[in-house]
């Protein structure tokens, strides 16, 4: 057994894509957002997002097209977005698809049903939105949210993400 001091899959550096190199060097909050899709839910963890103030405020963010999550928004309508805490990285994870995840994603915690969608049980930070509209940018889709909805709660430090782990804040 072989003990790395780096990640044993990573690309060389002279493979590796300098945009997402300098997109992980932005540290980012992580979201959870969940959809009801016409079958079941469907949830993706989301970091490259921003909140639009206004009224009513919006929130923009880069998705996979491909994704479950992609597919129930847009048969829904809305969503639940969810400030994952520290502490709750392997959920990250698992709604990443980096993580196993035996019995489904929605398995691995407990979930509170919203007129949005699916929320962890206890969440302190969460908004509930719905889709104004759509569009493709680079490999992602970018959706536009209108929200509707907004819980925040005390306690709690929001999940960090940075070039690929979860350092704590402060």
């Amino acid at each position: 057994m072989t003990i790395h001091s780096s990640h044993p899959f990573a690309d060389p550096p002279s493979a590796r894509d300098a945009v997402r190199a300098f997109r992980g060097r932005l540290a980012s909050a992580v979201t959870l957002w969940t959809a009801m899709g016409e079958r079941r839910p469907a949830g993706l963890t989301v970091s490259s997002l921003m909140v639009a103030n206004g009224t009513p405020a919006r929130v923009l963010a880069l998705i996979d097209p491909l994704s479950d999550l992609a597919d129930a928004l847009a048969s829904s309508g809305r969503a639940a977005i969810t400030v994952l805490d520290q502490g709750q990285e392997r959920l990250a994870e698992v709604f990443g698809g980096n993580a196993p995840a035996p019995g489904g994603a929605f398995r691995q915690a407990a979930f509170s049903d919203t007129e949005w969608g699916p929320v962890p049980t206890g969440a302190v930070t969460w908004a509930g939105v719905r889709l104004e509209s759509a569009a493709e940018v680079g490999w992602s889709q970018l959706v536009t949210c209108v929200v509707e909805h907004v819980v925040t709660g005390e306690g709690g430090a929001p999940l960090v993400h940075h070039r690929g782990r979860y350092p704590r804040l402060g």
